[in-house]
């Protein structure tokens, strides 16, 4: 087992399934709350981590748009995305693809280019001194309506120097990717990677809604893929990424515990699969985290981790010369 645990410490890993805002801790929230005078509904920090306490995807939201609301200048989303960024460095995450959610910025009144501009600052420092690769994207709340969606695109589209990709996330059920295909036909237009949360809490055909309607190169949990065996094989045939987050769905009940997880089964079936945090601060864990806890619910063998984390750089949106030379060194460090 500490055989085990040393590779998942030691071996270099990318997170492609990471919402930034997700990354804020109880206590960066209180200081960001006393440093901006926002009013929160908790008086300490054990308040809120016994807040986190989540029945499903919709509960877990409430909290979190809570939680947002302490972000209010650049250097507000510059300390997020640079104490996320230690965290990396500490669990050796050479590659991160992160998300971020203008439109719950935007409807309290911050302005765009604060929050890209502090995210990418801080990933900017963190590549500098450390050599974090990064790429962001900007996601659309599902749960808002498209002409919203248009709206935040046009104000990304000034900003492609630094985002990569616009994806789609927020509450599921109800809010099928259809609802969006025409802001992801304007997107692909304009040059921007399209992903999207398909198939966490809603139907597989959601996951082929966003395969068929909005192009996306990758799908975000699809751990409902399952349930139709022509999807199944349709991810297997094209090899489509799907960014699994083991602790994230045990938090929102979308599995009993992580022995009931689907992970290996889709692992075995020879989908495309790989491990993410989703949303750390609030589903206790990051990424070494789910790697860990998942190998022992599970019993995963090395090599079966090799092939997660071999995945996650397959996925990602790194060229190729930087995939073989991430995947080389992986297999160079089997023997750890």
């Amino acid at each position: 087992m500490e055989d085990i645990a040393k590779f998942i410490r030691e071996v270099p890993k990318t997170e492609l399934h990471l919402h930034i805002e997700g990354t804020l801790e109880p206590e960066l929230m209180f200081d960001l709350a006393k440093r901006n005078g926002i009013k929160i509904p908790y008086s300490n920090v054990n308040e809120v981590k016994s807040a986190y306490n989540f029945s499903n995807l919709e509960t877990f939201l409430n909290i979190y748009y809570e939680g947002s609301k302490v972000l209010i200048n650049e250097q507000d989303f510059f300390d997020l995305t640079w104490s996320y960024a230690v965290k990396c460095r500490e669990d050796n995450i050479v590659h991160t693809e992160i998300f971020f959610d203008p439109q719950a910025h935007l409807n309290r009144g911050v302005k765009f280019e604060t929050v890209i501009n502090g995210i990418n600052k801080a990933l900017l420092k963190a590549n500098k001194e450390f050599g974090l690769t990064y790429k962001i994207i900007m996601c659309f709340l599902r749960h808002l309506d498209e002409k919203s969606a248009f709206k935040v695109l046009d104000q990304a589209i000034e900003h492609k120097d630094k985002i990569i990709a616009v994806g789609l996330d927020s509450s599921e059920k109800g809010n099928p990717p259809s609802k969006f295909k025409n802001v992801f036909k304007k997107a692909i237009k304009e040059g921007f990677l399209t992903v999207a949360h398909a198939g966490e809490e809603g139907p597989p055909e959601y996951i082929w809604e966003a395969i068929n309607l909005l192009e996306v190169k990758r799908i975000d949990h699809g751990v409902q893929c399952l349930k139709d065996e022509k999807l199944t094989k349709e991810l297997i045939k094209k090899q489509i990424p799907l960014t699994v987050c083991p602790l994230s769905n045990i938090k929102l009940c979308v599995f009993k515990n992580l022995e009931e997880h689907n992970l290996k089964k889709m692992l075995n079936e020879g989908l495309m699969v790989m491990v993410n945090s989703d949303d750390p601060a609030y589903f206790g864990g990051y990424l070494n985290d789910n790697l860990a806890k998942s190998q022992a619910a599970l019993n995963l063998s090395k090599n079966e981790l090799k092939t997660l984390i071999i995945n996650s750089f397959k996925s990602s949106f790194l060229s190729e010369e930087k995939k073989m030379k991430w995947i080389k060194k992986i297999l160079s460090l089997i023997h750890i």
